[in-house]
């Protein structure tokens, strides 16, 4: 990574250069603010060493340490000047600079000033690459027709700069699909920054999105701001306070906003993805959510399903958790029973995928051995004890006569299994030991007439 030199005197920045080189940086010249920004057009540098006053240039250095924080703030500028004095440097930090130096200056402060300077440029761009890292390795699991479905759309959309909304129930993955979408465009080595509508304080909303400007600390940029060339995700947006939506919408539709207590303008260059568990439209009704921001954010609706409408995928999604944790926590990499896969298939996920991890992960934790996962570990499976039935009837069952309690039975039984292996008929017949005439005689006899308890029908998913 090289640091950029940009100094109206050609003495003094070849002296600058020449002194970096020595010491093993490599170093760019520029004599004015328009060569300055060709540089960091061309290639953004590590570090920026910035004179205050250029003699015959368009912006002065102020102008240009503005411009450069604004639109590249992760790089560090330490500015230089002979007319330095206290204002002009806390001019200069308040505008984002990393240090001031003033002319003549000593080379050894100089050195030290850089030394830490580019510390910090290193650091900022290893955590930009652990959290790519981390984003990498969360990806998305699933082999079912509803995975492939919902994968299917967000490749459709991985190219475009379209706005998205993701909806679906808590838990479902709204937010790993909009990761997905970011890795897979032009903008996945740019920032993705999580707005979380509901977590943060509707009287700090614009503070926390748009940054603020004080007299004591500066510039301080909000998320939008670290979100500039990437992609914004508004988590649950109906949570997003009435009164900030209207400036979200001016946002959107001019990529420019004023940060709280400022006033120059700040352009973002920005792709929003949102995501909602809400009908959108009866918050519109209710006055809760403008329509005009609902128009905007809601280009391309996507739905993530439910772990109930994906159960074939609970065993590889189980898997790659118990994988996960292995090699995140060095949790024990276990088995898993096929009694234990059936148990985990059929029961309710209200929680979807995230309550999948967590019982995963509490099963590992406090699980006694290392071989294959049981069904009696997983919670809410527990074995009865030895006193009670291993069948409890309820009240309406104990009541019905045999007949009718074996087809209700049969009739919950089957349709169990068809949901778990997702309106599969052969599979599902297959599994019971049944032909799959004869399951279908069964099903029409026990009035299953086609569809899954999710609503889906069964005989367009047979093999």
């Amino acid at each position: 990574m090289s640091i950029l030199i940009v100094d109206d005197e050609q003495d003094i920045r070849e002296l600058i250069g020449d002194i970096l080189r020595d010491e093993g940086y490599t170093t760019r010249l520029a004599a004015n603010s328009d060569d300055c920004m060709a540089e960091i057009n061309v290639d953004p540098p590590a570090l920026m060493i910035l004179d205050i006053w250029l003699k015959d240039s368009r912006m002065d250095g102020i102008d240009i340490l503005k411009t450069v924080k604004r639109d590249n703030p992760d790089i560090p500028v330490v500015i230089i000047s002979g007319h330095g004095n206290i204002e002009i440097a806390v001019a200069a930090i308040k505008q984002g600079a990393y240090d001031f130096i003033e002319k003549p200056f000593n080379i050894d402060q100089l050195m030290v000033v850089v030394a830490r300077a580019m510390e910090t440029s290193r650091l900022r761009r290893e955590n930009q690459e652990l959290r790519r890292r981390d984003v990498t390795s969360a990806e998305m699991v699933g082999s079912s027709l509803a995975f492939k479905t919902l994968k299917g759309n967000l490749d459709k959309v991985t190219k475009s700069n379209a706005r998205v909304m993701l909806s679906g129930e808590p838990g479902t993955g709204k937010e790993m699909a909009a990761r997905y979408i970011h890795m897979q465009s032009s903008r996945a080595a740019a920032p993705f920054i999580t707005v979380s509508s509901a977590s943060i304080e509707p009287e700090r909303m614009e503070e926390v999105l748009f940054g603020r400007e004080t007299p004591e600390r500066g510039v301080e940029p909000g998320l939008l701001e670290q979100a500039h060339g990437g992609i914004v995700y508004f988590d649950e947006v109906a949570d997003m306070p009435v009164g900030t939506q209207s400036k979200i919408l001016r946002v959107l539709t001019e990529q420019q906003f004023t940060r709280v207590g400022g006033a120059d303008k700040v352009r973002v260059d920005l792709r929003v993805i949102s995501s909602t568990c809400r009908d959108l439209r009866t918050e519109i009704g209710a006055g809760r959510f403008r329509q005009e921001l609902y128009d905007r954010l809601n280009v391309v609706p996507i739905t993530v399903p439910s772990l109930s409408a994906r159960r074939e995928d609970v065993p590889e999604l189980t898997r790659h958790f118990i994988d996960w944790f292995h090699k995140t926590q060095g949790l024990p990499n276990r088995g898993l029973s096929e009694e234990a896969n059936t148990v985990l298939q059929t029961l309710p996920w209200p929680g979807n995928i995230r309550q999948l991890r967590n019982v995963i992960e509490r099963v590992l934790i406090l699980g006694d051995g290392t071989g294959p996962i049981e069904p009696s570990e997983i919670p809410g499976n527990e074995p009865k004890a030895e006193t009670e039935s291993a069948l409890s009837l309820s009240g309406t069952v104990a009541t019905l006569p045999l007949r009718e309690a074996r087809e209700l039975f049969e009739r919950e039984y089957l349709l169990t299994q068809i949901n778990r292996f997702g309106g599969n008929i052969s599979r599902t017949a297959s599994f019971v030991g049944m032909e799959r005439s004869a399951l279908h005689r069964k099903l029409k006899s026990l009035g299953v007439v086609g569809s899954t308890r999710g609503g889906r029908g069964f005989s367009d998913f047979e093999q």
